[in-house]
């Protein structure tokens, strides 16, 4: 299989910048996969968990918590709000990202807000049951 570069990039540190085979992208219209020569592409990231095959034998998943990804030429780069390792995510973790989300839909000023906030919410369970945490 031909592999092409991915960046994945958090406000704190750059987590993966190397060649893949392909990355499956957890993005908010639903999950899509990119492998060399992808059609150039935007999205906007939910919650979720990126699955990173670097070859046949290697395969690393990341949590990803929202952001954006882009598909050009040079590649896919993904800027994440955060994202860690899954081996890094535990039910204590996943618990404050909702008790976060929830304080979010409580303090949400205006209608789009809330809405927002909601989806957001609603996403995050949806992971922590995918997970069974």
């Amino acid at each position: 299989m031909a592999a092409f570069h991915f960046e994945l990039v958090s406000p704190e540190k750059l987590l993966f910048s190397g060649e893949v085979e392909s990355v499956v992208v957890p993005g908010l219209e639903g999950d899509f996969e990119v492998m060399k020569d992808h059609a150039p592409l935007m999205s906007t990231l939910k919650p979720g968990i990126a699955v990173v095959h670097e070859n046949p034998a290697k395969t690393m998943r990341l949590f990803v918590r929202g952001g954006f990804a882009e598909v050009s030429a040079s590649g896919l780069t993904i800027l994440a709000e955060e994202s860690l390792p899954i081996e890094e995510l535990n039910a204590e973790r996943i618990a404050q990202e909702i008790k976060n989300a929830e304080e979010d839909v409580a303090d949400a000023k205006s209608e789009a807000g809330k809405r927002d906030a909601i989806e957001k919410l609603e996403q995050l369970k949806e992971l922590k049951a995918a997970l069974s945490i």
